[in-house]
């Protein structure tokens, strides 16, 4: 469990994003492709997906490099869903790529030690080792997330109508208490669920604040697909989806088929 402790000045800091993470609906979606739970609930996406990374060439590079560093397990790094790319893909990528190498090797090693990392992982220290990954990265997100970008805003407006309503009710506390299931708010503590072999963490705000981020393909509980993805910068940011929604039906398709 993740237990975020809030302060009065936190609570004055708290808001709803206003359009989805492009880097972290990515990674959320490639862990949606490793799991058998709730793909009902991403039946179309799924089968649009497959054909999609078939047609446009770039499946081999999924699982031969995305897969191995987005597990569905206890942990994958942290910079590769940096805070900064709430709403926007291109200064997601830019704070990836700004990421100090000293960080990418001890995140690599950490996903080494959680759940083992590729024998290349480390190597993306380096800057133009990430820059071609970023290439492949951004061949998925092409291929399988971009086609859903005007469901993915409209579910983020849906998202943030249910906070407001929340919010004008009980105030912030109010929209905090109404986060469950995967969330439970016990003040001044947000307890966040994590899977069953991740350590118990607390995370103190101290004054920062908190942006919460509605998520398409976040999904249910107890593996990284599937919860709230809380990440330190100048605020914290916190993905977040109710369990059991499905995901759009019919993409809209962009530059082609």
């Amino acid at each position: 469990m993740l237990r975020i402790h809030f302060s009065d000045a936190d609570l004055g800091r708290t808001k709803v994003a206003a359009a989805p993470d492009p880097l972290w609906e990515t990674a959320a979606g490639l862990h949606r492709s490793q799991a058998r739970r709730g793909r009902w609930a991403y039946a179309a996406w799924y089968r649009t997906a497959r054909e999609r990374m078939r047609g446009q060439g770039p499946e081999h590079l999924v699982r031969g490099v995305l897969l191995p560093l987005y597990p569905r397990a206890a942990y994958f790094p942290d910079f590769l869903t940096p805070a900064q790319g709430v709403g926007d893909w291109d200064s997601g990528v830019e704070a990836m790529l700004a990421t100090p190498p000293q960080r990418v090797r001890e995140e690599m090693t950490i996903l080494d030690r959680t759940v083992g990392a590729p024998p290349w992982a480390a190597r993306l220290a380096g800057p133009e080792e990430r820059g071609e990954f970023v290439r492949v990265l951004r061949a998925y997100y092409e291929a399988v997330v971009v086609p859903y970008e005007e469901q993915m805003q409209a579910r983020v407006e849906g998202e943030r109508a249910v906070r407001s309503r929340g919010l004008l009710d009980g105030g912030v506390e109010g929209m905090l208490a109404g986060l469950g299931p995967m969330m439970r708010w016990r003040p001044p503590v947000l307890e966040v669920g994590h899977p069953q072999q991740a350590a118990d963490r607390d995370l103190h705000l101290n004054g920062r604040g908190i942006t919460l981020v509605p998520s398409c393909f976040n999904w249910g509980s107890r593996s990284p697909s599937r919860i709230p993805n809380c990440r330190r910068s100048s605020g914290t940011h916190c993905s977040m989806n109710r369990p059991g929604r499905t995901a759009p039906a019919t993409p809209t398709v962009r530059g082609g088929p």
